[in-house]
């Protein structure tokens, strides 16, 4: 599985980004071991189908989970890899909120670290010209920009949201 994430092309989509999940998983009190579990393994599967020419990476990324994992959690692994397809999560799913909220922690970053970040993005998206990526992300950026609440678990949320923000703000008046 680590294969997938060094395949060429990945610059942001890639193992440091499973290891930055893993590490704000690690940091989270209160999860049971089956939870933590469950979230390791969609941790680790919500990205190993990554092609940015295709809208389906999440849904194939989902069924090879769901073949590969224990039998008892393959349904709820794979439940919570489709959430990062839209990171819209419904108030009462406490473990997308929790894998939502650590998959888009990197908006919340302190600022160099953020603009590494959108500039690996560009560079997954280097195929697509440079007025219709500063279009589509611009569109990406703002849906995020609007939500009451970017972050579904209100520890992130208190954490991050803030910077997320500014990030994104800051984002968007490059793209402009």
């Amino acid at each position: 599985m680590a294969a997938a994430y060094a395949a060429p092309g990945r610059h942001y989509h890639n193992l440091s980004h499973i290891e930055d999940c893993l590490a704000a998983l690690a940091r989270l009190e209160g999860i049971s071991a089956a939870e933590r579990e469950i979230l390791t393994e969609a941790i680790w599967w919500h990205d190993v189908i990554y092609d940015p020419t295709r809208s389906d990476n999440e849904e194939l990324s989902a069924q090879l989970a769901e073949q590969h994992v224990r039998a008892d959690t393959s349904h709820e692994v794979g439940r919570l890899i489709r959430l990062t397809r839209t990171h819209d999560v419904q108030p009462d799913d406490r473990l997308g909120a929790i894998l939502i909220s650590i998959d888009l922690s990197i908006l919340g970053a302190a600022p160099a670290r953020y603009d590494a970040y959108a500039a690996a993005i560009r560079q997954e998206f280097i195929h697509v010209g440079d007025s219709d990526y500063r279009a589509g992300r611009a569109k990406v950026l703002r849906q995020f920009a609007a939500r009451p609440v970017i972050y579904p678990d209100a520890g992130f949320a208190a954490i991050y949201d803030q910077r997320a923000r500014d990030n994104l703000a800051r984002e968007l008046a490059s793209l402009s």
